[in-house]
């Protein structure tokens, strides 16, 4: 059972986190029954608030803070719920624009945790609610006690068996389909997309990301209305960019959903036009859209950006951002296709340093390195550490080159957490 502090006792973020790190000795159990039973235990509170479900591939996480900030400023009280975090599991929940309380974060664990036990002692054959599980009902019961009126979810793997779907969400988005945990979802593109897309109900709205010829017939099968990304102004750099006019789509449909003057929102009719949106809360939303991450600005001269591309089809676009002769710091886990991505990125690089995150699947960097001279890659490196990897590259670019450290969500975490931190696996 994993560890828990005194049930008199008010649990802090430590706390919290120490419990949940405790969950994963239990791994990953798919269904939805543990998932019901909890949220009983705790008062239904999926049911107080409207959703916008988030699934797909790459971009989800973009998606949801986008869309949550986009409706904030449409004067609707917002919440999000992500995954994976990066340095601490309060990122996972969100109210506004700010994550959740340290002190908020442990007393909702610590209340998610106190109906898990009672869900517990009514399951058989070695079944207990899993980490992603409390986390998640955890999530919705203090987004449902903050008021949040409209919750932007993060899906975590796939979707028919994701614990965030109990929702029944008014509005779905799926970002795009790419080769991803084919393990559990299925070796190819329509069997992903059949996986992610069982989360969309009779009636709702589908937001579409990408025009993909194997996703097309299968979202039409959901009887879902369908709408496409509509062209939106902003400064957003790369792929961010499309994200932003994705959540915009995403922000509008549930708007008309809810009326258009978002049922009394704080700000009422001044901040919602015919179109659903008015321009100035679009700039608003787009001026506190960077996403930590997510070409994210570390540092100048040279510039220096982090970015948790982790399968070909994020490499992609990551490429399509990034400008000619930047050094890459790369570390890539075993079971994804290192020779993809590195014959996406490399041809926009002057130089590499290939290290290894703390992830034990983490490939070796001279892996990496020899991989990246098979396929004709430019000059390359080892260097174990992450940190004294980005420091290498540094000095390669020069004040006015540029570096992008990417490949792993876990490399990108590892460079923002404190020195020696314990994360919990990024599913």
């Amino acid at each position: 059972m994993a560890p828990q502090p005194a049930a008199s006792q008010r649990w802090t973020l430590a706390d919290a986190e120490r419990y949940l790190l405790g969950l994963e000795l239990f791994g990953m159990r798919f269904g939805l029954d543990r998932m019901r039973r909890l949220l009983t235990a705790l008062g239904s509170p999926q049911e107080r608030f409207e959703a916008v479900h988030v699934v797909g591939t790459n971009g989800k996480s973009s998606t949801v803070r986008m869309t949550a900030a986009i409706l904030e400023a449409a004067g609707v009280r917002t919440g999000s719920y992500l995954s994976p975090h990066l340095t601490t599991f309060a990122e996972r929940i969100r109210i506004g624009d700010a994550d959740l309380e340290p002190d908020a974060f442990g007393a909702a664990i610590q209340r998610a945790a106190a109906a898990a036990a009672k869900v517990d002692r009514t399951l058989t054959g070695g079944e207990r609610v899993t980490q992603f599980e409390l986390l998640t009902a955890a999530a919705f019961a203090e987004l449902a006690r903050r008021g949040v009126e409209v919750a932007v979810v993060e899906a975590g793997l796939g979707g028919r068996w994701d614990a965030t779907n109990v929702l029944g969400a008014p509005v779905v988005v799926l970002t795009n389909v790419g080769l991803e945990h084919t393990r559990w979802l299925g070796p190819t593109i329509p069997d992903i997309a059949r996986e992610k897309l069982a989360v969309v109900r009779t009636g709702a709205t589908l937001v579409l990301g990408e025009r993909q010829d194997e996703v097309e017939p299968l979202a039409a099968e959901t009887g879902a209305r369908i709408v496409r990304p509509e062209p939106v102004e902003s400064d957003l750099p790369g792929y961010q960019h499309h994200n932003f006019e994705v959540a915009a789509t995403a922000a509008r449909a549930i708007l008309a959903r809810r009326g258009s003057d978002a049922r009394g929102g704080r700000h009422g009719r001044q901040a919602v036009d015919s179109q659903g949106l008015t321009p100035s809360a679009l700039r608003a939303a787009a001026a506190h859209a960077n996403v930590p991450g997510r070409l994210q600005v570390v540092d100048h001269d040279p510039l220096t950006l982090y970015d948790g591309a982790h399968n070909p089809s994020g490499v992609a676009a990551l490429a399509d951002a990034l400008p000619d002769g930047v050094i890459a710091v790369m570390s890539i886990l075993d079971d994804k296709d290192a020779a993809a991505m590195l014959r996406t990125l490399l041809p926009k690089c002057a130089g590499a340093v290939f290290t290894a995150s703390t992830n034990p699947r983490a490939l070796p960097p001279a892996t990496l390195a020899s991989l990246a001279a098979q396929l004709g890659g430019p000059p390359a490196e080892t260097e174990r550490d992450p940190r004294r990897a980005v420091e290498r590259a540094r000095e390669l670019a020069g004040p006015r080159g540029s570096v992008v450290a990417t490949g792993s969500i876990y490399l990108v975490a590892d460079l923002l957490s404190p020195p020696g931190a314990r994360r919990a696996s990024a599913l």
